[in-house]
């Protein structure tokens, strides 16, 4: 299964200007780039724990200085699920909120949506009762918008073309390996023609290999041939074989280690769940629950158990 979180999540924390210039370029304008930008992951992770809203792993939270000399706060949300989900906009709502209560800061909320699902578009949530009316609204980009433009996701020296192109092409090559591999070799080698410098190349090329995943005997055949492109090109950036192969285990290693976390973390927010809803009976469900390996599975728990699911809705999606 395809990972889109984490290099979402990577491409975000390395290209943050670009990914606001390429998506948000309003925001972009306001932003005095001359003074930086600060990660805030530890802020954002206080209070998605206290927010029983669900979790997307690739949200971030950053700090920036403003032209009129503001602080501001930028979260942004990527929600990457193959299907749409309903609390997504209150989700929005409730994260700006609580961001803004508990450190008294101004939020931007912005979303990114990554799903196949062309008509799901949220961007606001409220509601008004006797007179009071609460609520946000906020800017989305739909990444389904630019399968009409791959000619300029081909050229664009903005790395997140390049990463758009790749989550597209990750969607659309879902059941033909074969397609997925011609892309990626494609995607790869459109970053020499970018204009991009060496260390982004490499950056774009860890995350894009990342999430355009292949099987052993197709990314034996792309690596083969991305050697060839590259001396070539005489610009042996990524494809160095010792090299790889070393970067490739450790690479391996980490993303089994982020694999377990966050298995762990799901385990961790289901049992709270499991407890809060069901009490006694609902933690009976979690021995069964623990022996789930699949993490796409503990997902659909984790927010059916959210969204109203009963404890049989919750036995049926255990295989």
């Amino acid at each position: 299964m395809s990972d889109y979180d984490s290099p979402w999540k990577e491409a975000l924390e390395h290209f943050f200007p670009a990914f606001l210039q390429f998506f948000f370029p309003r925001v972009h304008e306001l932003v005095d780039w001359e003074r930086g930008y600060e990660s805030l992951d530890k802020e954002l992770q206080q209070v998605v724990r206290e927010a029983a809203v669900g979790k997307r792993l690739a949200d971030k939270l950053f700090q920036v200085w403003l032209k009129d000399g503001q602080e501001a706060w930028v979260l942004v949300h990527i929600e990457v699920q193959s299907q749409p989900e309903e609390e997504f906009a209150e989700r929005m709502y409730v994260y700006n909120y609580r961001l803004y209560d508990r450190y008294r800061r101004p939020v931007i909320s912005l979303a990114v949506l990554g799903d196949e699902d062309a008509a799901w578009r949220p961007d606001q949530f409220g509601y008004e009762l006797g007179g009071c009316r609460v609520g946000i609204e906020f800017p989305v980009v739909k990444l389904l918008d630019y399968s009409g433009n791959l000619a300029d996701l081909e050229t664009d020296p903005n790395p997140f073309a390049a990463v758009v192109l790749a989550h597209l092409k990750t969607m659309q090559t879902r059941q033909d390996a074969a397609a997925r591999q011609v892309w990626k070799l494609r995607v790869i080698k459109g970053l020499y023609e970018r204009g991009l410098d060496r260390k982004s190349i490499i950056e774009l090329f860890r995350l894009i290999d990342w999430m355009m995943d292949l099987p052993k005997e197709l990314e034996e055949r792309f690596i083969m041939e991305l050697t060839q492109f590259e001396e070539v090109k005489k610009m042996p950036y990524v494809t160095n074989v010792e090299r790889m192969a070393q970067e490739r285990g450790e690479e391996r290693g980490r993303r089994e280690g982020e694999e377990r976390g966050r298995r762990e973390t799901l385990l961790e927010t289901i049992a709270t769940g499991l407890e809060a809803r069901f009490g006694p009976e609902g933690l009976e469900l979690l021995t069964a629950v623990q022996q789930v390996q699949d993490i796409g599975v503990l997902r659909a728990l984790h927010k059916a158990m959210w969204t109203g699911a009963t404890l049989d809705d919750l036995r049926r999606l255990i295989p």
